[in-house]
């Protein structure tokens, strides 16, 4: 059964009025926290929780709006809270309307475009007054309260297997994670005799990228824009030429992430703020890409407010060279657990999204009532 044949058949008959939020619920302000004691009532403001005092401001169930800030930030909350003044409270008339019905239809809602804030995002009172809830038989507060029961059963449904789906995966990518580093340093680690010890200058050709402006890189992949073209902390965009062509290491040397090391094999563009690395004779450039890794280069960076790494200091690390042989058989080993890693690590993000996706289709579809008059209504 399609969820539009779910709604005909749930509203069968059932006359719907919208209603001013202002006529079922009464938005308060919040208040200053910082006098209150430490405690583990939680403290809202408009980007979550921020800390935990002794004191609650409100324990009934609500719906938590941004005043200012992260407006779109929406929370339900059924336990004591306190919460800031830069985001709402709404004591709601229950005999009306389910706090959760109302959190799900006001996360419906496209608040930025209710913004009056000319610099930082902030919602009125006022504006958000009149914000029209559609309210299933009105005349019928009983049978009101079941039809939202039902749209709120089915929609936390939704909710609760977004978050099941999103624990499951995030623990698998942790064991993963946990195996994959487990064997990378197991066949990355030698004994000082076992092998022989070289600098990384020795073993590579280390040179730093070419600037290019950034008129010249285009944010997205086009014709004449086909190269992707990486900086100190990943691909900024893309370019008309290449730099670089083959199998290399590119290394951040300048940003928050610098020492990052990332495999390249085809054509590429390579600024000032990458350094890129040749394998000579007797390296395979994928061993070397976990090995690298495993070294952590982001430890030799300068502690200053913009990190960087110089060339200069880590051409001296020492780094044991097994055979090649040894090489390829330990890089093919890690390649295959850097793979299922990588592979639920971008499958994470995309299976969360469709089933938010899923759950924002079916809360819309579940709050569409329809809207027979353009004005809103008051409940007796």
């Amino acid at each position: 059964m399609s969820s539009m044949s779910f709604m005909e058949k749930l509203l069968d008959g059932v006359q719907v009025e919208w209603v001013a939020l202002e006529r079922l619920a009464k938005i308060k302000h919040g208040k200053d926290w910082k006098h209150l004691n430490s405690g583990d009532i939680p403290v809202y403001g408009s980007g979550g929780v921020m800390g935990y005092v002794d004191t609650y401001s409100y324990d009934k169930p609500t719906v938590l709006i941004p005043r200012k800030g992260s407006i779109t930030n929406v929370f339900y909350v059924d336990e004591p809270f306190w919460n800031v003044d830069t985001i709402y409270y709404t004591e709601i008339d229950v005999s009306k309307i389910i706090p959760k019905f109302l959190y799900h239809f006001i996360k419906k809602i496209d608040l930025m475009a209710l913004d009056t804030g000319s610099g930082r995002p902030s919602l009125t009172q006022a504006i958000l007054n009149k914000i029209a809830i559609p309210i299933p038989c009105p005349e019928n507060p009983k049978k009101s309260l079941e039809i939202q029961a039902e749209i709120v059963r089915i929609l936390d449904a939704f909710t609760e297997l977004t978050a099941e789906l999103t624990a499951e995966l995030t623990a698998e990518l942790t064991a993963r994670k946990k195996q994959y580093n487990y064997y990378r340093d197991k066949l990355l680690s030698f004994d000082e005799g076992e092998v022989e010890w070289k600098t990384l200058g020795e073993m590579f050709d280390m040179r730093a990228g070419k600037h290019i402006s950034a008129q010249k890189i285009a944010n997205a992949s086009t014709k004449e824009h086909s190269y992707p073209c990486f900086g100190g902390n990943g691909i900024r965009g893309f370019v008309n030429e290449a730099s670089h062509n083959g199998e290399h290491l590119l290394i951040g040397r300048q940003g928050a992430l610098c020492g990052n090391v990332q495999r390249m094999k085809g054509q590429f563009y390579a600024t000032e703020h990458a350094v890129v690395v040749t394998a000579k004779k007797g390296i395979n450039i994928d061993w070397a890409f976990h090995l690298l890794t495993v070294v952590n280069l982001n430890q030799y960076a300068s502690k200053s407010a913009q990190p960087g790494l110089a060339v200069g200091n880590i051409q001296s690390l020492k780094i044991p060279i097994p055979s090649l042989e040894e090489q390829i058989r330990v890089a093919s080993i890690l390649d295959k657990f850097d793979a299922l890693t990588n592979s639920i690590t971008e499958g994470l993000p995309r299976e969360i999204e469709l089933r938010q996706k899923q759950y924002e289709y079916y809360r819309d579809q579940l709050l569409s009532f329809p809207k027979v008059e353009a004005r809103t209504t008051a409940l007796a």
